[in-house]
């Protein structure tokens, strides 16, 4: 079972020797004639022995990577994902000073240096085929569950945010390199967890106040833990176990899978005085990953904080709702559609 150290900045930024880990960002960009457009971008690390993802077992090393990158265009309501099964590193990746991770996956199409690196002790660059961010950080970070470190038992996991990073850089659609601007949030994990046969209710909340909010329900055995922990605009920090999350009814069903997915919720912390409800902004967002499947995406936010109303912009990732249909044919079609656009463009054709 994980044992509970202070975390250390700049040193714990860094890969750990644990079962999994993953270094996630998302936001929200706006272009100059206000087109409203969301990202996440994750780097994950596992123990491909361990972990229990079973195709990942069949890999002959002792620590594998993979990423999960996703870009949506709101107001045309499309969404755009690249899921790496494996990703290769270069071999300076993690060798200097600060985080630094330059990797590619491999493909018929060309190398593509994809990047997720610190570029100063405040400030992040990512690079993806879908977008070319800088990331300046704004607040300290936030220290989920009050040190850094949530009891979820065997499942207990390290865990800091970094709520408001101020953003610019271009987003890259059909070749179109567009300018834009934005808020963007990151987190970081790591745990000796299996994260097999459960279930996560997970949200981002940036408020218009500059209140952000990280909350989630866990749920595995039976035994559930909610959470949230809360970080004011002067950098102040609180956490709370009696967060409510209320389904409000508004799901929406995968093709692929057959999974419903709750997209709309009320999420309340009553001794905070927080009351609030999240809706998508782009329904059909499932990720596919081997036997996992979750959703992932940008929310709109309003409610009231104390006596104030108040909106703003956040991400929830839902994991553990079960598929109803089989992944063949929809693993089938991706394989056909990803080898006609490798073709397309391989050098070698």
């Amino acid at each position: 079972m994980l044992e509970y150290k202070p975390i250390e900045f700049l040193a714990d930024e860094f890969p750990h020797h644990n079962i999994i880990e993953w270094w996630y960002f998302n936001g929200h960009l706006i272009d100059q004639p206000g087109n409203h457009y969301a990202f996440m971008d994750c780097l994950f690390k596992a123990n491909p022995k361990k972990v229990k993802i079973p195709f990942l077992r069949l890999v002959p090393f002792k620590e594998v990577y993979f990423s999960h990158t996703l870009l949506s265009e709101v107001d045309k309501n499309k969404f755009y994902s690249e899921i790496n099964p494996l990703v290769l590193l270069s071999r300076d990746s993690f060798s200097k000073d600060l985080f630094f991770a330059n990797y590619t996956s491999p493909s018929l199409e060309g190398y593509f240096n994809y990047e997720m690196v610190k570029t100063s002790r405040d400030q992040w660059h990512l690079k993806t085929p879908y977008f070319d961010l800088t990331l300046k950080n704004k607040k300290p970070p936030l220290l989920v569950g009050g040190k850094g470190f949530v009891d979820l038992g065997q499942n207990s996991t390290y865990y800091y945010s970094y709520t408001d990073l101020e953003t610019s850089g271009e987003v890259i659609i059909d070749g179109r390199r567009i300018a834009v601007t934005g808020q963007s949030w990151m987190d970081h994990q790591w745990a000796d967890a299996v994260y097999s046969n459960f279930k996560w209710d997970w949200f981002s909340l940036q408020l218009k106040n500059k209140t952000e909010i990280v909350c989630f329900r866990f749920e595995k055995n039976k035994q559930v833990v909610n959470l949230a922990s809360v970080i004011s605009a002067q950098g102040d920090q609180k956490n709370y176990n009696d967060v409510e999350f209320i389904d409000l009814g508004k799901s929406w069903t995968s093709s692929d899978t057959g999974t419903a997915y709750p997209l709309a919720w009320r999420i309340k912390i009553p001794s905070a005085n927080i009351d609030l409800q999240v809706e998508p902004l782009v329904r059909e967002q499932e990720m596919i990953f081997g036997s996992i499947n979750y959703w992932e995406g940008g929310l709109s936010v309003s409610g009231r904080q104390g006596n104030e109303e108040i909106t703003g912009r956040g991400f929830m990732e839902l994991v553990g709702y079960p598929s109803k249909k089989s992944r063949l044919n929809y693993y089938r079609r991706a394989f056909q559609s990803r080898l006609k656009a490798s073709l397309k463009k391989s050098p070698f054709r």
